[in-house]
């Protein structure tokens, strides 16, 4: 009898990041976004899940102000481009007529 200590039910720690949003190591995101795009891969190397939640909302709020349809190729470059900005460039900036909810 072999006594196998590696069959246990262990999870795989997660992948840590040094994630460019929120300037702290943090989990990293499962998978690859946009897989074959180059962003796609430079957001899974520097990007915490945390700060993807963000992106997701903030993309809603602009589909939405926008009246984005994803079926386009203008609006998925427009959203491309956003992310970036959102990410690596100046920043995540509301459209010009945006008012946010009250809470």
């Amino acid at each position: 009898m072999i006594d196998d200590m590696s069959s246990g039910s262990q999870a795989t720690p997660p992948r840590i990041v040094h994630c460019v949003k929120l300037q702290r190591d943090l989990p990293g995101l499962d998978e690859i976004p946009f897989e074959g795009h180059p962003l796609g891969q430079r957001i899974y190397d520097n990007v915490s899940k945390e700060a993807w939640k963000g992106w997701v909302e903030h993309m809603k709020m602009l589909m939405n102000e926008y009246r984005l349809n994803l079926g386009t190729k203008e609006a998925q470059e427009f959203i491309i481009q956003q992310m970036d900005n959102y990410f690596f460039g100046t920043g995540a900036t509301p459209p010009p007529d945006y008012v946010p909810p009250a809470h």
